[in-house]
């Protein structure tokens, strides 16, 4: 996923708003994850056929195809069973819906240190 790939858990960003996804993507950095930023819900489909992320930050609203169809495509794909997965959305009812489905649902908007701080808590252990 990054050229330091193999010495810290991935994670995905499967987000549209480029300048929240560049967000996700310092803070999850910063807590020692390699990172990769996708806009678009087709080519994130695409890219969990050849990947396995430890953590997805996958919002909702996404072109192509909706963020709660790739969570079912995560939750239903045996090769990503333990992939966990942060939902961020600024649609609580929604949030609310998927909650039993994630591992962690945020509610946009999101703070830096809040991303970090949970993609820490959610890093293998190993």
């Amino acid at each position: 996923m990054s050229e330091n790939a193999g010495t810290n858990p991935s994670a995905l960003v499967i987000e549209d708003d480029p300048r929240l996804a560049d967000i996700f993507s310092m803070a999850l950095k910063e807590a020692k994850y390699d990172t990769e930023i996708i806009g678009d819900g087709n080519l994130a489909l695409e890219r969990l056929a050849s990947v396995v992320p430890s953590v997805v930050v996958l919002d909702l609203h996404l072109p192509g195809v909706a963020g709660e169809d790739i969570l079912r495509h995560i939750r239903s794909d045996d090769r990503l069973a333990t992939t966990r997965v942060m939902l961020a959305t600024a649609d609580p009812l929604r949030a609310e819906m998927l909650r039993s489905k994630a591992n962690i649902v945020l509610i946009k908007p999101i703070s830096f240190t809040q991303i970090r701080d949970l993609a820490s808590r959610l890093r293998p252990k190993n």
